[in-house]
């Protein structure tokens, strides 16, 4: 799996799936509906689920089903399906035990700035995608991909745009930053999904606005996206995190099908 390869039709990439991993039988058959969509239609895909969700407000939220059962998870579909998988990993430490199992490190908004992480996901030779921090400029982005290049990563850089804090509950998107951060040279992916959410809710759990979803996927594809993320869920009401903001899977089909008419508008 390259970059090349993700970006190689004139069409967008998508990284989509389950926001953590919560059993085998769930993850096989989102990632089998959404191979159908995107193989249909041409759209490079690559399944995404976090093998452990570290940062929950809450003690008594949801963290995942075991490390290695859930990366074992995400070999399966990547070798049943013959698509790369992309997962979150949140130390140095966690780089090469992940690396064993997907194609594509993922390094969290909140910690983008991390030079260790940063480099220790270089080092294992996968692509890196790191997405912006709720913090950051997109200009300062720069910075943390120079970190990957530095140890190795030539290449092998995806920088994703989430939304920046706007109070203490809520986030916006500044669209001016897709075009910004691809003026370095690297593929930029627009997160749909956590864009939308409402943190530091009282309640303990995260809000969010996926009557918007459209609407910020429109947006990013517009503008020059190279990819979209998604998470999704067969029920989002049922989903062990991150439910508030996360699109309804029936409902991805029709809006690939909207975002292909957009992108063929703005080539």
């Amino acid at each position: 799996m390259t970059i090349r390869e993700l970006t190689s039709t004139d069409k967008f990439f998508m990284l989509a799936g389950p926001c953590v991993i919560e059993g085998e039988e769930m993850a096989m058959r989102i990632a089998e509906k959404i191979v159908v969509m995107t193989r249909d239609r041409g759209i490079p895909y690559v399944f995404k689920g976090s093998y452990r969700k570290a940062n929950r407000s809450r003690i008594d939220s949801f963290t995942g089903i075991g490390d290695e059962e859930a990366l074992r998870i995400l070999r399966r579909v990547r070798d049943t399906f013959n698509i790369p998988v992309v997962t979150d990993i949140h130390s140095a430490e966690e780089a090469e035990m992940a690396a064993e199992y997907v194609d594509i490190l993922q390094i969290p908004a909140f910690l983008c700035r991390q030079s260790d992480l940063l480099a220790a996901a270089a080092k294992t030779g996968r692509i890196v995608n790191i997405k912006k921090g709720q913090f950051l400029s997109p200009e300062a982005m720069k910075f943390a991909a120079q970190k990957v290049v530095a140890e190795g990563g030539e290449g092998r850089v995806m920088l994703t745009e989430r939304g920046t804090t706007f109070g203490y509950q809520d986030l916006v998107v500044d669209f001016r930053g897709i075009p910004q951060m691809r003026k370095f040279g690297y593929p930029v992916i627009m997160d749909i999904t956590h864009s939308l959410q409402q943190p530091n809710q009282t309640a303990g759990v995260t809000g969010g606005m996926p009557e918007m979803i459209e609407t910020i996927a429109k947006a990013a594809i517009a503008v020059g996206a190279d990819g979209i993320f998604i998470e999704t869920h067969e029920n989002p009401a049922e989903a062990k995190s991150d439910g508030a903001n996360m699109l309804r899977l029936d409902l991805l089909e029709g809006l690939l099908d909207k975002l292909l008419r957009i992108r063929e508008a703005v080539k």
